[in-house]
């Protein structure tokens, strides 16, 4: 395995290749395998990806994303109190999910780019 352990590591630069899904390491090698599962060891510089810990934080972020910058300004739209119930959770739960599930790997990626650059160790 190869280890980058001259180069600086910044929190900026972990979220960073986090977001854009890539190793934290090098920022070359893809992070995920699929959706949401973790490659065990990036393919570009052999780092041990799958020794961080990205459980809940993910999903907690999201939510707390999704309910800040989508719900609650939902609110303030006159359609959710005026429409028919039907219609508004058909069209509300819609884009929720939609949003939801694109935020989720972005966010996972950025949890485990911080932690690479926090250097967390994994919880045994």
């Amino acid at each position: 395995m190869i280890e980058m352990t001259g180069a600086p590591r910044s929190a900026a630069l972990g979220l960073k290749r986090g977001l854009a899904r890539r190793c934290p390491n090098c920022g070359e090698g893809q992070l995920f395998r699929g959706y949401l599962k973790v490659e065990p060891s990036c393919e570009a510089c052999g780092h041990d990806t799958a020794s961080y810990r990205a459980d809940d934080g993910p999903a907690y972020f999201t939510i707390l994303l999704v309910g800040h910058l989508v719900v609650a300004p939902l609110l303030c739209f006159s359609f959710i109190w005026t429409w028919p119930v039907g219609l508004v959770i058909a069209l509300t739960f819609s884009l929720i999910t939609a949003v939801t599930m694109t935020l989720l790997p972005l966010v996972k990626g950025g949890f485990i780019g911080v932690q690479w650059a926090t250097q967390t160790p994994a919880a045994t």
